[in-house]
């Protein structure tokens, strides 16, 4: 089994970067006012949601680098 770290490191990071940013959205807007009145769930969900996706990409890429490499020509 040829498996790239990145996958579910980037699978694992998108999940929870889109459920704390749902969290963020959907939640109670008097929990803001600890920090200043900024969403914090909000801005670090998205975060971990780009980096999730961009670890996903980069692994699926190098996948598909390394199924070339592999696959016989003809």
């Amino acid at each position: 089994m040829n498996l790239d770290i990145r996958l579910p490191i980037g699978i694992l990071f998108s999940l929870l970067g889109g459920i704390l940013a749902g969290y963020g959205l959907l939640g109670d807007a008097s929990r803001n006012e600890q920090s200043l009145g900024v969403n914090l769930n909000v801005g670090w969900g998205f975060v971990l949601l780009v980096f999730g996706l961009v670890m996903f990409v980069f692994g699926r890429r190098a996948m598909r680098e390394a199924g070339r490499k592999t696959a016989p020509r003809s």
